[in-house]
């Protein structure tokens, strides 16, 4: 699945690593964490090594637009439903996100556990 999610304001500069979102689904023993949780611990580490930076630190700058984007994306509940359904049946899921010429796409990956 490949869908745009939002425009974000592109410079010209190397392309970023794609952000990996790899959520886990709840057991007894052990917790899970859905795409969503996982993107607000992503924005929130981001946001602090931001505050701790004190040189040039666009790329992370880009990276948390592209996370704060991603979590306010339609798509975002979406996203968090189908790949429960797909923890739920014992797959394993991967979502990247990235920027391809200024907009902001996602990938959702699934593969047999």
């Amino acid at each position: 699945m490949q869908a745009t999610v939002a425009v974000i304001e592109s410079r010209k500069q190397e392309p970023m690593e794609p952000i990996n979102l790899t959520p886990r689904y709840s057991t007894n023993e052990i917790p899970g964490r859905c795409i969503k949780c996982l993107a607000e611990e992503k924005l929130f580490n981001c946001m602090r090594e931001l505050l701790k930076e004190e040189e040039d630190s666009s790329d992370l700058q880009q990276k948390y637009k592209i996370i704060y984007n991603f979590l306010e994306s339609s798509d975002l509940q979406k996203l968090c439903d189908e790949t429960e359904k797909y923890l739920a049946e014992g797959k394993e899921v991967n979502l990247r996100i990235y920027l391809e010429a200024g907009q902001l796409k996602y990938e959702l990956q699934v593969n047999e556990a």
